[in-house]
């Protein structure tokens, strides 16, 4: 083979004790594995050409890729080297946490020790080249394995669905199988959810589980999760437990387990403290939502009635459906009460707004009514009141429809004196089906000053239903068009003959299922039904 001048810049300089045809034929090795990238196969074809060189008899390159299981025999050349054979090793320089070493049964001659060595450094180039490969190949999985993971956890704020979801995230990318503990008051902790990839190991799931919790409270492991520390799992499990910590706040423990023969990546515990990262504010983020929930609907609740009253001669259904998911208290309210000449006083409105602020004008609006009318004020009166109040002490306005119901007339007939302040026009339903509206147009409290709010005086014959509802109901919306006041009367000509609380579920029903997105708007509905019999 004819000698070639090297290039000065891209060849290593070539060692003057060695033949050039050596150097060359390790170089043209080296060339070629940078082209196809084959670390198997370069090495091997390294191995021949060098025992080519050297005499050697036999060798063998060993990689220890740092995942736990030890040095593995990446290639081979000549006859095999017994553990005990007194052979020369040579490191092969490559980055942590990989390592790989050269063991070559040879001649020590100086040619042999130069070949050797610029072998080496040729494998160490292929290798790093490998291990930087493999490294950004574990970490876009990685990356990608992560997204995921918050992709999912973010589908859902319900704390009991996103602690059943955690550890079916971790198996099997990380684990074999996995333990969710949750922390308690007084820093105890109890299993909350797990996972295993074999489904008929279940039960041995559950015992696993028992078993770790108490190991997981004794004083080393505890502080050092406490501490934010990870820890190997107790006894004979294979694996880590990973604190889970949130605004500065430990939630638990999610200990990931795995079979003792199974391979372990590099990056796996960086991963785990990733996830676990996200998994406790996945958590921390459900557990505010369910406080918030439970104190929304406790405020709620706190604004409607907490009974309807039972009044002879009239039947009484209310629905309310807040906006959004439940999580923020509405602006509509809805109430009845008795007044002191023996009528019954029905109102029904609409806070502008919605959240805590227009909860807190809705409360204001609903207990101002009950003093003044308690106090035998005259409605009208009760009107000029709520509009001065709501002026001087709320940016927000509110239309309502106050309705007093006499039951105690001779006749079968309920008379009701009906006022609207820029509320919608109530509908009645007749006992023959037809549908009519009642009232008249008035002004909204809290906007200007005096109100002007006539009242409407009508009859409410046996078996007809007064239905008063908020714009949230004739503004429901789906892609294309509202559910509008006509709609909700054609509704109503079926529910002739039907109890009032059947007419409030059915249209309530009907408003809710008219679109598939959850409402805009809160929505109240109330009926009260002449049930006296003609």
């Amino acid at each position: 083979m004819p000698n070639r001048a090297p290039d000065p810049e891209h060849s290593p300089r070539q060692p003057a004790d060695a033949p050039l045809a050596a150097v060359d034929a390790l170089l043209d090795v080296a060339t070629t594995a940078d082209e196809t990238g084959t670390v198997h196969g370069f090495t091997g074809d390294l191995l021949r050409v060098l025992a080519q060189h050297t005499g050697a008899g036999g060798s063998a390159v060993w990689l220890d890729r740092g995942d736990g299981d030890g040095a593995q025999l990446l290639a081979a050349q000549g006859r095999r080297l017994p553990p005990g054979a007194t052979i020369r090793r040579i490191t092969v320089p490559v980055s942590l946490p990989w390592s790989a070493e050269l063991r070559l049964d040879a001649p020590d001659t100086p040619e042999a020790r130069t070949l050797a060595h610029l072998a080496t450094q040729r494998l160490g180039m292929t290798l790093e080249h490998q291990r930087l490969r493999d490294s950004d190949r574990r970490r876009q999985t990685s990356l990608a394995f992560l997204s995921e993971v918050s992709e999912l956890l973010a589908q859902s704020l319900d704390l009991t669905l996103t602690l059943a979801l955690i550890p079916r995230l971790v198996v099997p990318r990380l684990g074999t199988w996995c333990i969710l503990h949750r922390a308690t008051p007084g820093r105890r902790l109890e299993p909350a959810a797990a996972a295993h990839a074999d489904e008929a190991l279940s039960g041995w799931l559950d015992a696993v589980s028992d078993d770790l919790t108490r190991s997981l409270l004794t004083p080393p492991l505890a502080e050092a999760l406490l501490a934010g520390k990870n820890v190997p799992l107790p006894g004979a499990l294979s694996g880590i437990a990973v604190p889970l910590f949130a605004r500065g706040e430990w939630l638990g423990v999610l200990s990931i387990g795995r079979d003792t023969d199974s391979p372990r990546d590099p990056d796996e515990i960086p991963v785990a403290e990733e996830v676990a990262r996200r998994c406790a504010l996945a958590m921390d983020n459900a557990r505010i939502h369910e406080e918030r929930q439970t104190v929304s609907h406790t405020l709620q609740q706190a604004l409607l009635p907490a009974k309807l009253p039972t009044i002879p001669g009239l039947g009484i259904g209310a629905e309310y459906v807040p906006a959004g998911r439940g999580v923020e208290v509405g602006g509509d309210l809805y109430d009845i009460m008795p007044m002191p000449d023996g009528r019954w006083l029905v109102m029904v409105g609409d806070v502008s707004g919605k959240g805590v602020h227009a909860a807190a004008v809705t409360g204001l609006i609903r207990e101002v009514i009950r003093v003044l009318v308690k106090d035998g004020r005259p409605l009208e009166s009760v009107l000029d009141a709520l509009n001065e109040t709501l002026s001087e002490r709320s940016e927000r306005y509110c239309t309502l429809a106050l309705a007093a119901f006499d039951t105690r007339s001779r006749g079968s007939g309920v008379e009701v004196s009906l006022h609207l302040a820029g509320h919608d026009r109530p509908l009645i339903l007749h006992a023959d089906g037809r549908v009519s509206s009642a009232g008249r147009w008035g002004t909204a409290l809290g906007l200007v000053s005096p109100v002007t709010c006539p009242p409407a005086r009508l009859v409410l014959q046996p078996g007809e239903t007064l239905v008063f509802f908020t714009d949230g109901v004739t503004e429901r919306r789906n892609s294309q068009e509202f559910f509008g006041t006509q709609r909700l009367a054609q509704r109503l000509t079926y529910l002739a003959g039907h109890p009032a609380d059947v007419i409030a579920a059915r249209l309530r029903t009907a408003a809710v299922d008219f679109s598939t997105d959850p409402p805009r708007d809160d929505m109240a509905i109330m009926a009260v039904r002449n049930d006296a019999e003609g």
